[in-house]
This record gives C-alpha cells, structure tokens and sequence, in this order.
C-alpha cells in the first residue's frame, strides 16, 4: 500500500471515530436535558420573533404620528362657522365700546398678581387710592414691586389716571387683592385723585364712567342695582372716600354710568 493510500484511510478513519464521539456524546444526554434544551431553543425563537414584531410595531406607529405631524390642522367648514358664530356673538354682546386700556399686567406673584380665578363677576368695585397726585403708573409699578418687597398683598384690576389714562394690572378673569372677602367675584378699579378730598378730577371721572359702563356690558351687570359698589360697602373703609362722604356724588354716578349706557342700547 502506497503512502498516499495509507494516510487518506487514517484520516477517513480519523472522521468516522471523531463523529461516532460526537454522536456519543449526543447519546448521552437525558430525555429530561434533550426535552429542556429544546424548550431553550423554541423560547428564543419566540423571543426573536417577538422582538422582530414589536420593533415593527414601533416602526409603524413611528410613521403614522410623523404624518400626523406633518400634515396641518384644517377646520372643516361646520366646525369654522361655529368658531366664528361664537366670536361674533360675543362682540355683539358687548354693545359699549371698550375704552383705551394700557395693559401692563402685573407678573404673577403671590404679593399683588396671585393668578387665582374668580368666580362669575357680580360687581364692579369703586376705590380711591388715598395717596393724592400719584399717577396710575406709579401705583401699578408699586403693585408691581410688590413681588420683591414683600410687605403687602394689594393690587387692583385696573387704575385710572389723573389725565384720564387707564392702566390694567390684572386679568378681570383673575382676582386682585383689592376688595377683601369680595376679590373673587368683583372687578376692581383703583382711581387717582390730586388732593385729600378724594374728588375725581373731571379727566379721571369720564375714563371712570366709560369704563364702568363697558364692564357692567361685559359682565351683564345693573348699574343702578347692586352691578356697582364701594370699597366701603365691602368693608366699611372710607373707600372712595368722596363718594363715602358725599352720598348723592356716588348716586349721581351710577346713574352717570346706567345713561353712558342706554347710549349703546346697553341698558
């Protein structure tokens, strides 16, 4: 026998003892370890295949909020024509024409701005600022101020001014710390005045009447029954203090109010 001969018959026999070890190896494994390896095997099988489809699964979803996304907002013609009824019934509503109002709305602090909602408007509430000849925008800065100074809780919803000017400092949607146990359903307008009696100049009074007017409008409010009060009928302070000590003036004035009203058809 050739050389050649000899050593392709060793390693076929090479191969053969090599396979019937491994497969003796096979051989000697329990049912019990057979039964558990293939359990092994079919457990991660489904594990691929789930994580295969919940990937798929992500993937979609993916896609469909990227269009989603991507695509714009568009009212269909019934839903525009609801939005824009609403919008037109509440001008409507409104009959007396909204005075010029600077806001400057106060940031939200606990000390003047607390950013607490009302509770339906009931009333529209009269104050005096007791410190003469400041301007409306001098008493809004110290509200502002308030938030650092830390000394006090006071503000108002809106200050009227010596020349007329109206500055609003809190949203009549929010309350201001202006008229105790009635700050949560009132309106309140502070009014500056240039000496200790309190009186309103003829500029600040106008922008008091018109404004006045136009919340008792927005609010459904009666000026001539309960839509307007002082400070004072809240607490007993003198509060406007002129219309406190001049009884007729404070008469006098919501019936000014009630006519600026009926001019608009408002009352």
């Amino acid at each position: 026998m050739t050389e050649e001969k000899r050593t392709k018959k060793q390693k076929n026999r090479d191969t053969e003892e090599g396979y019937a070890r491994r497969r003796g190896r096979r051989s000697r494994l329990s049912p019990q370890e057979r039964k558990k390896r293939r359990k092994q095997e079919v457990f991660l099988q489904w594990l691929v295949l789930g994580i295969i489809v919940f990937g798929a699964i992500i993937l979609f979803f993916a896609y469909q909020y990227g269009r989603r996304r991507s695509q714009p907002v568009n009212l269909d013609q019934s839903q525009t024509e609801a939005v824009s009824t609403e919008a037109d019934a509440e001008a409507e509503a409104i009959l007396v024409p909204e005075p010029d109002i600077d806001v400057q709305l106060l940031t939200i602090n606990e000390y003047s701005r607390p950013g607490i909602p009302t509770d339906p408007i009931t009333a529209i509430v009269i104050h005096y600022l007791a410190n003469p000849g400041t301007t409306a925008q001098q008493n809004r800065d110290y509200f502002e101020n308030l938030k650092d100074y830390q000394t006090d809780k006071v503000s108002s919803n809106f200050i009227v001014g010596l020349e007329g000017e109206i500055i609003q400092c809190v949203p009549t949607s929010e309350i201001a710390y202006a008229s105790n146990s009635r700050n949560h359903d009132t309106v309140s307008i502070e009014n500056c005045h240039p000496d200790e009696t309190g009186q309103f100049n003829d500029s600040t009074y106008q922008s008091l009447v018109h404004l006045t007017a136009f919340l008792c409008d927005k609010f459904d409010l009666d000026p001539l029954n309960g839509g307007i009060i002082r400070h004072y009928d809240v607490t007993g302070k003198i509060c406007p203090k002129y219309f406190v000590d001049n009884e007729d003036a404070w008469e006098a004035f919501k019936q000014d109010v009630a006519d600026y009203m009926s001019q608009y058809g408002a009352y």
